[in-house]
């Protein structure tokens, strides 16, 4: 599945459409830490339960994943692709009786892409049509399977498995993407197929096994390693500097549409600098001239609420509850600042603020990151 293709492929078929466009970037990665998130941790939590749901429509034995992750709409959305798939595989015995299945099946597409393969979420094989199908629990940006580099790979490696043993004459590549509300459809024959990977994957792929080729910045730099680093991505948003002192009044349309289409990148880059900036200033102590380290606010908090709530009745204290214990804040209004210190003083903690990189002229005091855990502020 998606969520859980091996690291070590560098060319891999989800990073495929970044190093089709910018062939270096495959090398220039290799660089920098393969870094994980809460959002992708997510969707592999998805992914493996969508799978072993799959599995057990199907009669496959399967051990249910377990994960902190799991909520009512997981379970929702998971249901909602293993139903489209069933349904898939119904509409694929019309045309073949004697269809195979595969579910996280590993695909090998190394014939056009030195060392590339991938692992396809669930794989229909039969007479006329090849169906690939990939579950995506993302919710920002519905992705398209419309000429999607990543799918066209995946349907190589299946074919280069089946091709000899049916008489398949289209692919039929599927992204199902649930909580966008994304079912998207791409179909073409597989002399397209070939024909995209003789002379257009395959000269890219080349390049990109070398390192060479033009580095190219744009849309797909969003999941590159490099991208904090990348100086051709540098230049690229700091063209828009040429503007700078103009009178926004005495642009031209085709400057405006210029700016604002590039805004949008500039700001998503600028606040990629800032984090790379402050996780290097927090986690290795790095200096930035001009910068330094302060403490952010941080909410005081209520250790144990049966604690607060056993010691305020014994107090003679009523009113305490609105949907849930009222807040530090009513509370000390409630009973006045010198009678919530003597009384609740030991159930309440106030955690260190999360650390920032600020200019010099802030006037909170400066920190050292290294004596104590902090984490980046988002």
């Amino acid at each position: 599945m998606s969520g859980s293709q091996n690291a070590h492929s560098i060319y891999s078929a989800s990073g495929a459409h970044r190093w089709m466009k910018c062939t270096p970037s495959a090398h220039l990665e290799q660089q920098f830490e393969q870094k994980t998130s809460s959002f992708a941790e997510e969707g592999t939590a998805a992914h493996d339960l969508a799978e072993h749901k799959l599995k057990n429509a199907l009669n496959i034995p399967s051990e249910r994943p377990q994960s902190k992750y799991e909520t009512e709409e997981m379970d929702e959305f998971t249901d909602m692709y293993v139903e489209y798939c069933l349904w898939l595989i119904e509409k694929a015995k019309e045309d073949c009786k004697d269809i195979q299945v595969l579910i996280e099946q590993k695909l090998d597409f190394s014939d056009y892409v030195p060392e590339g393969f991938g692992t396809g979420d669930l794989v229909i094989v039969g007479d006329k049509t090849l169906y690939v199908i990939d579950f995506k629990y993302g919710k920002g940006i519905p992705v398209s399977a419309q000429q999607n580099p990543q799918m066209m790979l995946y349907a190589l490696g299946a074919l280069s498995l089946f091709e000899m043993l049916y008489e398949i004459e289209q692919i039929s590549m599927m992204i199902i993407q649930p909580r966008a509300d994304n079912f998207s459809l791409y179909e073409m024959s597989i002399e397209e197929l070939k024909t995209w990977a003789e002379y257009e994957l395959k000269p890219k792929a080349k390049l990109a096994s070398r390192g060479e080729g033009e580095f190219c910045a744009g849309e797909h730099c969003r999941f590159c390693r490099a991208k904090s680093n990348c100086r051709e991505r540098a230049l690229k948003n700091l063209e828009l500097l040429k503007y700078e002192f103009k009178d926004p009044a005495l642009l031209t349309d085709e400057e405006v549409s210029e700016i604002i289409t590039q805004a949008k990148e500039l700001s998503k880059w600028a606040s990629d600098i800032y984090t790379y900036a402050t996780a290097k200033a927090i986690n290795e102590g790095k200096k930035w001239d001009g910068f330094k380290l302060v403490e952010g606010r941080s909410r005081r908090k209520y250790k144990d609420e049966k604690a607060v709530a056993k010691a305020l009745k014994a107090l003679g204290y009523k009113d305490i509850y609105k949907e849930s214990l009222i807040s530090i804040t009513e509370m000390e209004k409630l009973m006045g600042k010198k009678k919530f210190k003597e009384a609740l003083g030991p159930y309440v903690d106030k955690p260190p603020g999360k650390l920032s990189l600020v200019s010099k002229g802030d006037k909170r005091k400066e920190v050292e990151p290294l004596k104590a855990e902090f984490q980046v502020e988002q």
